[in-house]
């Protein structure tokens, strides 16, 4: 066999006996965007991108929100929220700690403990290194630190939690800006707002020494016309 045919990995007989056809086109990969500029990725290395995905568990009983920022392939910071399963939690605890500080491929071969978590950790896979991040077209990418900031005052999840029954109608339990503790309604029984505490801002005041009465009232707001309801009800008990 000639040079020409040499190959490092063992080869059947007829690929041997096979002449060489030279390779005419090897332009390398289509660019993607990565953090305002356009990269022909060939390695983990050369992967930046900061982003959200959901990932759900195999009986589909709970979910998570993985958010990362991926720095030249390695994971720099990641936020883990879960929803509906109380291991979850516990589960998202581990993956906080176990996630930074390794490669994008490292993660996605990792046991995050949880099904939701690893599904998560999937899809952000797929979306990270086909450029579809959410830092794709800003230049130098987001800070460490984006995740945090995604949680805005007092550092709590957005959560959305509401309850309906054909026979009794509508429960606001939860909304972003916090606990709802008040649903206001107008003269045909219709929602028109609601009160609500902010539990973060409230843990914050009672850390700095504010009394928890004062704090809770603090903490309090509202939402739509509540000023013009004929009746507020309480979501839970009434």
């Amino acid at each position: 066999m000639s040079k020409e045919f040499s190959c490092e990995y063992a080869m059947s007989t007829e690929v041997a006996h096979m002449g060489c056809v030279t390779k005419g086109c090897d332009h390398g990969p289509a660019p993607i965007p990565e953090e305002g500029k356009w990269i022909q990725s060939k390695q983990i290395t050369d992967i930046s991108g900061y982003t959200h995905g959901i990932g759900w568990c195999a009986p589909q009983q709970g979910g998570c929100k993985l958010s990362l920022n991926v720095k030249n392939g390695i994971i720099e910071e990641a936020l883990v929220e879960t929803i509906g399963c109380s291991g979850m939690t516990h589960s998202a605890a581990m993956a906080a700690e176990i996630l930074p500080g390794k490669t994008l491929l490292e993660a996605l071969n990792t046991d995050l403990v949880c099904d939701a978590i690893n599904t998560a950790m999937r899809e952000l896979f797929l979306q990270i290194v086909y450029g579809r991040t959410q830092s794709a077209f800003s230049e130098g990418g987001l800070v460490i630190g984006a995740g945090m900031e995604d949680l805005g005052k007092g550092a709590r999840s957005m959560v959305g939690t509401m309850y309906g029954t054909k026979a009794k109608g509508v429960r606001y339990l939860e909304m972003t800006e916090g606990y709802c503790t008040r649903m206001a309604l107008d003269e045909n029984n219709e929602v028109i707002g609601y009160e609500f505490v902010s539990l973060g801002k409230m843990t914050d005041l009672i850390k700095k020494g504010v009394e928890p009465n004062e704090a809770y009232k603090q903490s309090m707001g509202t939402y739509g016309r509540f000023a013009d309801a004929v009746k507020y009800i309480d979501p839970r008990h009434e």
